[in-house]
């Protein structure tokens, strides 16, 4: 999810944003609302469920989602980017300094994405069918995602995230202050 998350981030999540489930049961019993485009989610891998993941809502049910060319469309409208200049990676994260860093204007949700000229990415053309959610890393060439496995059953949610709370990198300089109360955009 870089340059939105960075690797040592914390995370806080809501796991009421998106309805209240009864645990273990993981059966809903009060909608609240879906995840909207541009939403950061945590939810369970749909492959194994034990594992959680986390990326970004860019497509709800009825959308068709075409990428191609390492542009996104979502029900045949371009998705604009414009280009921020070249990222600089910092600690974990310094092997995708020299990708191209964009502004992604995803609906309401303005956020960076990274996109690396050095990989190539497989076009795809995809329908989300009813109660499930299309999702994306903000490292475009980086990410497993919704291209490879498919989309993420409505079920599988957990939560929406919202702040860092902490970051502690090992390969870099350690705990970054700067990151703590950094909102999840």
């Amino acid at each position: 999810m870089m340059p939105t998350l960075l690797t040592g981030d914390f995370i806080l999540v809501n796991k009421f944003s998106y309805g209240i489930r009864l645990p273990v049961l993981n059966t809903k019993i009060i909608e609240v609302s879906g995840p909207e485009r541009g939403d950061v989610v945590v939810f369970r891998y749909p492959k194994n469920p034990s594992i959680d993941y986390i990326k970004r809502v860019v497509g709800v049910p009825g959308d068709r989602i075409l990428y191609k060319n390492k542009k996104l469309y979502i029900n045949d409208n371009l998705i604009k980017q414009d280009f921020k200049g070249t990222y600089e990676g910092v600690g974990s994260g310094i092997m995708m300094t020299g990708a191209n860093l964009f502004t992604e204007h995803l609906d309401t949700a303005d956020h960076e994405i990274l996109v690396d000229s050095r990989r190539h990415m497989r076009d795809m053309n995809f329908q989300i069918p009813a109660g499930q959610y299309f999702v994306m890393g903000d490292n475009r060439d980086n990410s497993n995602d919704s291209r490879f496995w498919g989309t993420v059953p409505e079920e599988n949610l957990v939560g929406k995230a919202f702040m860092i709370w902490m970051n502690w990198d090992s390969a870099g300089d350690g705990l970054a202050l700067e990151r703590v109360g950094t909102q999840i955009n």
